[in-house]
């Protein structure tokens, strides 16, 4: 043999790996991205169910490339440069809406502005002071007769049948049946026993105020719908009745302003106008009108 033949012969061997290895971890970002996409698409259907349709427009309005309006300032186009004036991008879209919904600062008299608030007179301090010492009587007399029906055993049931709240018209103190518990026997104007308790007990609180009084009766309609026309004088009787049990338990018949019937035209409940709620007596403690000031303009 040749002398080159001496070197050593090298054998390399190639391993080849098994089909059981292990393939990673995209599958895991795959079905991440699933779920992601899933909630959104479900998140999206809640708050198309919940939106109005008000929101729905201004949301369409905000997105759509209708409300980019073309002008005449910059280069022209979506991209143009714009100011904030009427002919701008900004000027439409969901602002607009806005905008219509915000209350306007404009006088709606042709006028000036300037003529229309020196039209308003100032608010007079001694009118503001009157209204919250009114205020204030009305919410210590309403804290009175609640305190009264906790304390009196005899008018603890009777709560219910009392709700008392402000309207325009002054502090309201209604009388209203419940099922089961009425005030007046059916067809009768006269007040029974636990009404006849419920107005002595009011006339306590009416003669802590100096403010004239009214009187209104309600009536239910009857269980078809129907509203036969002797309510009229059932609830103006059943009033006069009640006016004549606060007068013998002390209240001055000068301080009576009204005394009226309202049938069932105005229901507690107008949705069920058969329901007993609606067959009621309001007494209103009237709010006093302050006197204006005199106008030097006239």
């Amino acid at each position: 043999m040749a002398a080159g033949s001496d070197q050593p012969i090298l054998i390399k061997k190639i391993k080849k790996g098994g089909g059981g290895g292990h393939h990673g971890g995209a599958w895991k970002v795959a079905y991440a991205d699933f779920v992601t996409a899933m909630m959104a698409f479900f998140l999206l259907m809640w708050l198309i169910n919940t939106t109005s349709p008000e929101q729905k427009r201004g949301i369409a309005d905000y997105f759509a490339p209708a409300s980019v309006s073309e002008t005449s300032s910059g280069a022209g186009g979506i991209l143009a440069g714009t100011a904030l004036g009427s002919d701008g991008s900004k000027s439409s879209g969901s602002s607009a809406v806005i905008e219509e919904l915000a209350p306007s600062s404009q006088n709606p008299n042709d006028g000036d502005s300037s003529e229309g608030s020196k039209a308003q007179a100032p608010a007079d301090p001694d009118i503001d002071a009157d209204l919250k010492r009114e205020e204030a009587a009305f919410h210590s007399a309403a804290q009175s007769l609640r305190q009264a029906l906790q304390d009196m055993p005899e008018l603890a049931e009777l709560s219910k049948n009392i709700i008392i709240d402000e309207t325009p018209e002054g502090m309201r103190i209604q009388l209203v049946d419940q099922e089961g518990r009425s005030m007046f026997a059916p067809n009768s104007v006269q007040p029974n026993d636990r009404a006849k308790l419920l107005l002595r007990a009011i006339s306590k609180v009416i003669n802590q105020l100096p403010n004239r009084i009214s009187l209104y009766g309600h009536t239910s309609a009857n269980s078809d719908g129907s509203r036969p026309e002797s309510d009229w004088q059932l609830s103006a009787g059943r009033a006069n009745a009640s006016r004549q049990v606060l007068q013998s338990a002390g209240v001055d018949a000068d301080r009576i302003y009204q005394v009226s019937g309202k049938a069932g035209s105005e229901p507690l409940y107008p949705d069920d106008p058969t329901l007993p709620g609606n067959r009621r007596l309001a007494i209103v403690l009237l709010r006093e009108a302050p006197v204006l000031p005199p106008n030097p303009a006239l």
